[in-house]
């Protein structure tokens, strides 16, 4: 029997989780095999205590360490968790080739043009990387899939900032125009509501809530965008 949100009439909710943070320039050369850092996993506890209440039916990953650690830090802390469940659509957008920059800075102003133009046609992350168009259908197609299931009404979805601002961009109906205004904080939650006319036919998507951050929900000192935060050194401005 297909299951609803109570007091709805065929209504469904995700929570869409990224990842806690991670050291991408740290002794793991490989970014699929990165793990959560000490901050990262205590971005995924604070995220549990704020579950804490709130029955998930199914949980979904990419599948690569860092969603999937956060992922089960998470269900650690709710009652009668469902089973973690795989799905490689979910996995970060692929990036190409490493751009010749001088500055982490310059990186940053690269890769922002890049979000920025997702919408063009056939736009890349970066040179020779996934095309946007592409990693949003993929994503988009886990999302339905799972919409497709009759057997439940909460899930949680733990995937990446680029996934993530893919998902909302479609969610709101702006097709990849809204890609780059979705900022994604490490270990965020948005929350995000779809009215179903038939199992997995989404009649509407209703945006609930974006980049919440159970650490620290009014962001009181996070100035930084993630990307900022992400490339941020202890020596300013240092070569990449």
């Amino acid at each position: 029997m297909e299951r609803r949100l109570p007091g709805t009439e065929a209504r469904r909710r995700i929570y869409l989780m990224r990842h806690g943070h991670v050291d991408y320039f740290g002794d793991k050369s490989d970014i699929h095999a990165v793990t959560l850092t000490l901050r990262g996993r205590s971005e995924a506890e604070a995220a549990a205590k704020a579950f804490a209440h709130v029955r998930f039916d199914r949980a979904v990953c990419s599948g690569l360490p860092r969603t999937r650690e956060t992922a089960q830090l998470v269900l650690g802390g709710v009652s009668d968790a469902p089973a973690l469940e795989i799905d490689a659509d979910l996995v970060e957008l692929r990036g190409g080739a490493r751009p010749g920059v001088k500055s982490r800075a310059e990186l940053i102003r690269l890769m922002n043009s890049y979000f920025e133009r997702a919408h063009e046609p056939g736009a890349t992350n970066l040179e020779g990387g996934e095309v946007f168009e592409a990693a949003q259908a993929r994503a988009v197609a886990a999302i339905e899939r799972l919409l497709a299931a009759p057997d439940w009404h909460t899930a949680l979805v733990v995937a990446h900032e680029g996934i993530n601002r893919l998902i909302l961009s479609w969610a709101c109906g702006a097709g990849l125009r809204a890609m780059s205004a979705f900022e994604q904080d490490t270990g965020c939650v948005n929350v995000i509501d779809f009215d179903l006319g038939g199992i997995g036919n989404v009649r509407r998507a209703l945006v609930k809530a974006v980049n919440l951050t159970p650490y620290n929900y009014l962001k009181h000192g996070m100035n930084l965008t993630s990307l900022e935060a992400i490339m941020q050194r202890d020596v300013k401005d240092v070569p990449v």
